[in-house]
């Protein structure tokens, strides 16, 4: 749905399904309720999730018309693809095996350059599109030495420049403008502002640029701007809040360098403050393990007394130290509903969501808002709605924060 503040939707990554048939039905099955709630005027765009398989079963001509006519009947259109999860995503063991394979491997280019060129046929004219995607690797897989991390980090970036390369040739070409958005998480190769404007101003920008002037004989002024335009941030609100970092200041940061916001993934995190008496702590911890589940992963950073933060891996590792006298707060991956301010004992990083909607109305910085709450399948009972009431709920939320 366009409006003032930018395009809204929400991320088909919340249904099951990764053949094409299968997700294809669950969109035919929630796309017209929900757009008849949040758009029933106006075209509805949707934020779509392709596994590699889905991807390639789309491609094929006759379902890639077929989505097209239905796409027109219903009007909707695409606008951004969440192209992280390769693989299985729901109904399995997902996990660390959400950055499988990860950017030093060619199966991922192929895929996201499979995405790029659906996404180019999908988008309305005129429109630009982004595709969110994984911050490289995952950290715990290239963590023996520096050594390592350094050679799957160069890996990496030459493997992305591949892709940008293509999507150089896309907008040549006449076709319109795609970025990829590299989405930090905690535990991801680059998991906060620090380490993504390293990789970005250090890595990427100086490779790139001779990458891309011997690709296209440009001058060097030219050859960043292709960067810029074409590899951009994809701030989920839940993974930065995860991480204690202001919206503001990433922001700020990121402007200062000319870094473009792609699409902001409106998520948010649980948290509490860590009691320190032993009855109180254990109310919060019994609730915290009820997002136990062994689908997803669920990282969680705790601030010390002193301010430090300490990463646990998941749950069940933090639980190993959760009576730590020195934690005074945990955060936790597990996206919960948007609308959701508390639960029970616990809090949601809604605020974060809050802060970065008042921001984008004071000064746009993107034109892509989605709302990412995947774990619909691994919510306590006592938080779920039916699937479209409950996506419809979220953006109505967000319009009402936005006042739409």
């Amino acid at each position: 749905m366009q409006t003032v503040y930018g395009q809204l939707t929400y991320c088909s990554n919340i249904h099951p399904g990764e053949n094409w048939g299968d997700h294809f039905k669950q969109l035919q099955a929630n796309i017209p309720a929900v757009k008849r709630a949040i758009s029933p005027d106006k075209p509805f765009g949707i934020g779509l999730r392709l596994s590699n398989t889905a991807s390639l079963e789309l491609a094929r001509e006759e379902n890639l018309r077929a989505f097209q006519r239905w796409l027109k009947e219903h009007d909707c259109y695409v606008f951004t693809m969440n192209g992280f999860p390769y693989g299985g995503f729901h109904d399995v063991v997902v996990k660390d095996q959400v950055h499988a394979p990860d950017w030093t491997s060619a199966d991922r280019v192929a895929y996201t350059i499979r995405l790029s060129r659906l996404l180019s046929t999908l988008l309305p004219y005129g429109m630009e599109g982004g595709i969110s995607t994984s911050p490289l690797s995952y950290k715990y897989w290239c963590n023996r030495c520096e050594e390592e991390k350094n050679s799957v980090t160069e890996s990496a970036t030459l493997n992305l420049l591949l892709v940008v390369e293509h999507l150089v040739r896309i907008k040549r070409s006449g076709g319109p403008l795609i970025h990829i958005d590299i989405e930090p998480e905690p535990d991801g190769l680059l998991e906060n502002t620090a380490e993504f404007l390293d990789w970005y101003l250090h890595r990427l920008m100086p490779v790139g640029i001779i990458f891309l002037q011997d690709k296209f004989r440009v001058d060097e002024s030219t050859a960043a701007q292709m960067i810029r335009d074409h590899i951009q941030l994809c701030y989920d609100v839940c993974h930065f809040a995860l991480v204690y970092e202001q919206p503001a200041k990433v922001l700020d940061q990121m402007a200062a360098y000319g870094i473009k916001i792609g699409k902001v993934q409106l998520s948010a995190a649980l948290k509490a403050d860590m009691p320190t008496e032993t009855d109180k702590r254990k109310v919060v911890l019994d609730a915290f393990r009820q997002f136990m589940e062994p689908v997803y992963l669920h990282q969680v950073i705790a601030r010390t007394d002193t301010g430090s933060l300490i990463h646990y891996p998941d749950l069940p590792q933090a639980f190993e130290d959760q009576d730590n006298p020195h934690v005074r707060e945990w955060r936790s991956h597990f996206h919960v509903p948007v609308f959701l301010e508390r639960y029970e004992v616990l809090e949601s990083t809604q605020s974060d969501i809050r802060e970065v909607l008042k921001l984008q109305q004071q000064q746009p910085f993107t034109n892509h808002l989605e709302v990412e709450t995947y774990t619909w399948e691994v919510l306590p009972p006592a938080l779920k709605l039916e699937m479209s009431e409950s996506i419809s709920r979220e953006l109505q939320w967000v319009k009402q924060v936005l006042e739409l």
